[in-house]
């Protein structure tokens, strides 16, 4: 089992910044992709960024020139910054992992923009 534990989230107004974190733990030995994706109310989830263990990175369209994935490897964590917000990247922010073809969610962290 891999547990990711998100923390970053909170309340800013558009145009502002946040940074997402996200730490695994458990059994970490093996985790290849590491990524965020989002869930809007009444909308399905869907991908934010995801980043490879060789830090190759793939982002949303909505989301390009905006936000930036990291990793960083020996300390089993991605994080998130998030620049140039606006009121519709309001969502819950879940940490996916995945290990062994398994994929691990975090409870999420809520992020809020304000027009």
């Amino acid at each position: 089992q891999v547990h990711p534990v998100e923390s970053g989230g909170g309340l800013v107004q558009a145009g502002g910044s946040l940074r997402l974190s996200c730490a695994a733990s458990g059994s970490v030995f093996g985790i290849d992709v590491m990524g965020w994706y989002r869930q809007a109310p009444g909308k399905q989830r869907e991908l934010v960024a995801t980043i490879t263990k060789d830090l190759s990175t793939n982002y949303a369209d909505s989301v390009k020139g905006r936000f930036t994935i990291s990793r960083d490897n020996a300390k089993n964590t991605v994080n998130l910054q998030m620049n140039s917000l606006k009121p519709e990247d309001t969502a819950v922010y879940y940490c996916n992992v995945r290990r062994s073809n398994i994929y691990y969610w975090g409870k999420g962290t809520l992020v809020t923009v304000s027009s």
